[in-house]
């Protein structure tokens, strides 16, 4: 997700996507550990996007 997206979101649809995407990624890493991924890389995008949902969230608890 791109960051012009993550602004659009309500704040509980925005606490809905990051827990879905943590999901998400702890079922990528968990495949990862048991055998190799196709596209690692898929697994820092993710990471990424965990990151700027959880950012967006406290810049809206911080107004």
């Amino acid at each position: 997700m791109k960051q012009s997206e993550i602004k659009e979101l309500s704040t509980a649809e925005l606490q809905e996507k990051l827990g879905e995407t943590k999901k998400s990624y702890s079922d990528l890493k968990m495949a990862h550990a048991i055998s190799p991924l196709e596209n690692p890389i898929q697994l820092r995008g993710i990471r990424r996007t965990v990151a700027r949902i959880a950012t967006e969230l406290t810049k809206r608890e911080l107004q």
